[in-house]
């Protein structure tokens, strides 16, 4: 039946669906298309507006201004993929000048940050008649000196201040460059680089404003293949992203998300990235009948061989219980206590590891039930002796093996004491479980805390150590105070796992690795295979607030909350970087950073890390370039 069911899929032909959006594309000046969200102001209503923050005005064909409050500004370039627009300085506005450059009033640009607009942290800004010179920063572009060939510093064009670089000082989110008059700036001039560096030729003069969406809008805004991410610039603003091999605005109302790969060597979308099974019928046909003649054959021989195995472990299942020295469960309660094993029942796959499964016995305990496949009986003792090493390990963190079952062949079943409220997996979904809201950032920090804090105990405390070897979202397990109840450790022999290249790296430093990918999770309340690469390009760039889960409002959240976050932003980066890089991280450092921060209040919070640390650990990261790569290699299928 199987076979046959394979069969028909090969030969009915897919059905492709690519999405095609109505609207034309409008044009005004030297723009071709106008970006969605974006519309001009044209009385259609094709696409829809998400905001009047959004309606634009091409004048005389051949300009385009966006207007904020009473003013127009006339729009000179998009940044789509960073959500941006840059914006031209006032006509008549140029006051003064430097041997190279011209400094605009700085009273001439009065605007003011709103719900979907705010001035980009990506702008270098130039400053002229400081009176205060500790607004100069690190040196972000001088001016070239066509005569000599050579860049003169900012003392000579004078003063630098880089937004992205300065979280605490002068100018914030959501600030205009008023802030600047306070210090006795009387102009400015604005730029930013498209490139990889201020001398790249990529520099682009204007204000580059970031555009976003308020969370009561944006949850029925995105595309079914997008997610949800947060503004770096605009307070409690989102945007809608593509997720993996997917490519787009990310909005249902705009081009959507549309497939994307690559086929004959050349990048395709959409339909296009479906195989075409049309005009094989022959050919599939006897592939067809000859699979399932051979899928018939197989299956009688691997009847004979079970016939034959269960007589040998029929002799041998007194030894076999012998092993298991708690409570003796039948395959049988089992099976019925998770309903034959149901994938409604199944809380995580564990790989060759096994899978854990969730039920509730006769007497109304609810279990979490591990079933290992193995591969002979020396296997089978493997897992039982393992898995009574785990039982005599005592912790508050970890969940309590109630016993076994060894009358299934070579599939035995471990059994835990489930604490009935979920896995920290489910719980990290934006709506929770049982219609409930996720995890607050209190009970996201306690889970972090916990959960290294019972790995280090039981890698360094105990002898000998015990490692988990498979720790994921889905092995944590919650009880009713959101405290953390450990399950899944892996019961078999597996090769090298190591986190990095190195492959003598001892095992316990695999399992840092796998904490710094949930803790991750922690943050940005997902689970995505993409998650760990394109987090880190985000928390190297000083973009912490991308990552974190949209549920938590980061730009709304107190000084101290936001530190908790970009610490343990930093530590799970560590985690993967150097957990498996000849042994610098071990969980004993891990649980030494946070375990503190669930004691740290409003009124301290240590500032062992920030943004510092962040720039600290990625300047020693021999796994640099793994985060330095094209932006496209992050997207490709």
């Amino acid at each position: 039946m199987i076979m046959i069911i394979f069969f028909l899929l090969l030969v009915v032909p897919r059905a492709a669906s690519g999405d095609t959006r109505s609207c034309a594309p409008e044009k005004c000046g030297s723009f071709d298309s106008i970006p969605y969200p974006f519309r001009i102001d044209n009385g259609s209503d094709c696409g829809g507006l998400l905001s009047d923050a959004f309606r634009l005005s091409c004048v005389n064909s051949t300009s385009l201004f966006v207007n904020i409050g009473s003013y127009g500004y006339e729009i000179i370039h998009f940044f789509p993929a960073s959500g941006g627009l840059l914006v031209a300085f006032a006509n008549n506005t140029t006051r003064y000048s430097s041997s190279c450059r011209g400094y605009h009033d700085i009273r001439s640009f009065r605007f003011q940050a709103n719900d979907y607009l705010g001035i980009s942290k990506d702008n270098l800004v130039g400053l002229y008649g400081c009176g205060d010179s500790s607004l100069c920063r690190s040196d972000c572009g001088g001016c070239p000196d066509a005569n000599t060939s050579t860049t003169t510093t900012f003392t000579d064009s004078g003063c630098c201040y880089s937004l992205s670089e300065d979280r605490d000082g002068v100018w914030q989110v959501g600030d205009s460059f008023s802030v600047f008059e306070e210090f006795g700036c009387k102009g400015f001039s604005s730029w930013v680089d498209s490139g990889s560096g201020s001398r790249s030729g990529n520099i682009r003069y204007g204000v580059k404003l970031e555009w976003a969406v308020p969370s009561d809008v944006i949850k029925d805004a995105c595309d079914s293949n997008a997610r949800i991410v947060n503004a770096s610039s605009v307070t409690f603003g989102m945007r809608c992203e593509c997720v993996d091999g997917f490519v787009g605005d990310g909005f249902a109302k705009g081009t959507g998300c549309l497939k994307y790969c690559v086929r004959d060597g050349s990048e395709v979308y959409g339909n296009a990235c479906y195989v075409k099974r049309h005009g094989r019928g022959k050919r599939m046909l006897l592939a067809g009948f000859l699979a399932l003649a051979l899928s018939i054959a197989t299956l009688i021989a691997f009847f004979c061989l079970l016939k034959r195995q269960s007589k040998n472990l029929d002799q041998n299942s007194v030894p076999l219980q012998k092993e298991c020295r708690t409570r003796l469960f039948t395959h049988t309660e089992l099976e019925q206590a998770t309903n034959g094993f149901s994938n409604d029942q199944k809380l995580v796959d564990i790989g060759d590891g096994g899978t854990i499964y969730t039920g509730t016995l006769t007497d109304g305990l609810k279990v979490a039930i591990h079933k290992v496949h193995c591969k002979n009986e020396t296997n089978l003792i493997q897992v039982l002796s393992r898995a009574k090493i785990i039982s005599e390990v005592s912790h508050t963190n970890m969940a309590r093996i109630l016993g076994c079952s060894v009358d299934s062949g070579y599939t035995p079943l471990v059994v835990y004491e489930h604490p009935g409220n979920g896995t920290l997996e489910q719980h990290l979904c934006q709506t929770g479980i049982d219609g409930k809201m996720g995890l607050d950032w209190h009970n996201r920090l306690k889970i972090t805390a916990q959960l290294s804090s019972v790995l280090a105990y039981l890698q360094t405390d105990i002898f000998p150590p015990v490692f988990h070897h498979g720790l994921q979202s889905g092995c944590v397990l919650l009880d009713h105070d959101m405290s953390v109840k450990l399950v899944g450790f892996r019961l078999t022999d597996h090769g090298s796992d190591t986190c990095g290249s190195n492959s003598n790296v001892p095992f316990s430093f695999n399992d840092v690795c796998a904490l710094g990918v949930v803790l991750l999770e922690i943050l940005a309340g997902k689970k995505s295979a993409e998650l760990a690469t394109v987090a880190l390009r985000k928390i190297r760039n000083g973009n912490v607030e991308e990552v974190v889960d949209p549920m938590l409002y980061y730009h709304e959240q107190p000084p101290y909350r936001k530190e908790q976050m970009g610490i343990v932003a930093d530590v799970a980066t560590r985690c993967l970087l150097f957990g498996g890089d000849d042994g610098r991280l071990g969980m004993n450092d891990v649980a030494r950073e946070l375990v503190p921060l669930t004691k740290e209040t409003g009124d301290h919070v240590g500032s062992r890390r920030g943004p510092a640390g962040l720039e600290e650990t990625f300047s020693n990261s021999s796994l640099l370039q793994m985060i330095s790569l094209s932006p496209d290699s992050i997207y490709a299928p």
